[in-house]
């Protein structure tokens, strides 16, 4: 089995609980992935790609397939908290895991605001006479206090949270199902256009949509860092992968075999349309409900994994050292309080700065997320060319794929990358700031590291 370097992250993040069960661990995953990009963002695919799109969230599902498996690879020889951010380091270059560990925290951090700013939203529907204000208020103070407790009660509360979402999907592709196989709608897969009324080359441009969908499961690799047993982490990563592209697979065949594809539109999520057709009473109050709740789970899974990092690089002095204390319940307090940040500026922003600064700050933090998966798949490529083929066949858990696996998908996902940077002038502007702020600081801080 490859050994760990002589002074891994492992060592610095002692004091954590490790609490975490397989399946709270990948529901974590699953809570920060299932959220607008499949409940809303759905609706922007079909209009780029039509039915098409089932092909864009196969392709997507394989490229999360291979960085889930990298991860689990990684994670199981090297279970921190610091995850992929210590991968970069240890099998690319200390720059590229710094950046990665910063960006991907400047992003979900940021991200965290956005979700409770759409869950006051989402309860306005109910409310509307109580400022949005309020609610983010509210449910800050909830999520606060639920990351503060151990890491074990945080598990439970996230993994019942997650559930909601998870089994409402399900019974969609039940209800969507019913309806097709019923003979209740006829099958749409063909009947506007064909099934590829945008062109072949459609489902490639929906491809961005998709892959959004499936970001989060690089929050598995965090929780590895207080998993209960080392031996959970392959369940948990298998678990993760396959929950995930089951649903997502299922709600989006179902969805355009439902719905004609040109009459959608992102006013409304498609979700809300299939059901108001399967005439299941108040589709309109149940969807609010279950988008509220997959914006909640989304911000508790973002604040939880956005604490950690900190609290690592904090341990390993790429943040000031009090960010890696932990309190009497083994939670990084100063982490998660300094990691709620985004609370407030997405506040900010969305009240007084211009919409245009909120899609800017938005086209950054994507960036932030996908370089993690980038990274974590190159740095999984450099460790499998570490290994000796004993210690291949000694790992805890291997990939179906291999090193394959990722190699194609390193190349899969920077194209995607390269396409959606260059595709709109929002994101190649709001990256390039984001990565050389980034950069500057790195440099700073390996300045000052050396003085010390």
């Amino acid at each position: 089995m490859p050994q760990a370097p002589a002074l891994p992250d492992v060592i610095h993040e002692q004091g954590l609980h490790h609490q975490l069960t397989a399946g709270q661990m990948a529901m974590v995953a699953v809570g920060g992935s299932i959220g607008t990009g499949l409940l809303l963002g759905s609706a922007a695919a079909l209009e780029v790609a039509g039915p098409g799109i089932i092909i864009s969230y196969i392709i997507a599902a394989f490229i999360a397939y291979t960085v889930t498996m990298a991860l689990g690879e990684l994670a199981s020889t090297h279970p921190a908290a610091g995850s992929f951010g210590v991968y970069g380091e240890l099998y690319l270059n200390q720059y590229l895991g710094f950046l990665c560990r910063a960006a991907y925290w400047a992003a979900i951090a940021f991200s965290i605001g956005a979700e409770l700013t759409a869950s006051a939203t989402y309860m306005g529907y109910w409310l509307p006479a109580v400022p949005g204000e309020v609610w983010v208020v509210v449910f800050s103070a909830l999520l606060l206090l639920v990351n503060l407790r151990s890491v074990g009660s945080y598990g439970r509360f996230e993994f019942w949270f997650s559930l909601i979402k998870l089994a409402t999907i399900i019974a969609f592709i039940v209800a969507g199902a019913a309806l097709l196989f019923g003979g209740r709608v006829a099958p749409q897969y063909t009947a506007q256009g064909g099934f590829l009324p945008k062109g072949p080359i459609a489902p490639l441009l929906a491809v961005f949509w998709a892959i959004y969908a499936f970001g989060g499961v690089e929050m598995l690799a965090v929780t590895t860092g207080e998993s209960r047993s080392t031996r959970d982490i392959p369940r948990a990563a298998r678990l993760t992968i396959f929950l995930l592209a089951g649903v997502y697979l299922g709600a989006i065949t179902v969805l355009v075999g439902v719905m004609p594809w040109n009459h959608t539109g992102v006013s409304e999520s498609p979700f809300v349309s299939v059901l108001r057709l399967a005439h299941i009473p108040a589709a309109a109050y149940f969807m609010n409900f279950v988008v509220l709740t997959a914006a909640l789970s989304g911000a508790n899974a973002k604040l939880y994994v956005s604490s950690r990092l900190l609290f690592s690089m904090g341990r390993t002095g790429w943040a000031p050292a009090s960010m890696g204390k932990l309190n009497a319940s083994g939670s990084p307090r100063l982490a998660l309080l300094v990691s709620s940040y985004g609370i407030v500026t997405a506040l900010i922003i969305e009240n007084w700065a211009p919409k245009q600064a909120f899609v800017y700050i938005m086209g950054a933090a994507f960036s932030g997320l996908i370089f993690s998966w980038v990274v974590c798949l190159a740095a999984h490529i450099s460790f499998r060319r570490s290994l000796t083929p004993q210690q291949r066949d000694a790992l805890p858990m291997r990939s179906p794929l291999g090193i394959w696996g990722s190699i194609i998908g390193v190349v899969l996902v920077s194209a995607t990358v390269i396409h959606t940077f260059f595709a709109t002038r929002i994101n190649a502007i709001g990256g390039t700031i984001f990565f050389a702020a980034l950069t500057a600081a790195y440099i700073y801080l390996k300045r000052r590291r050396k003085a010390e």
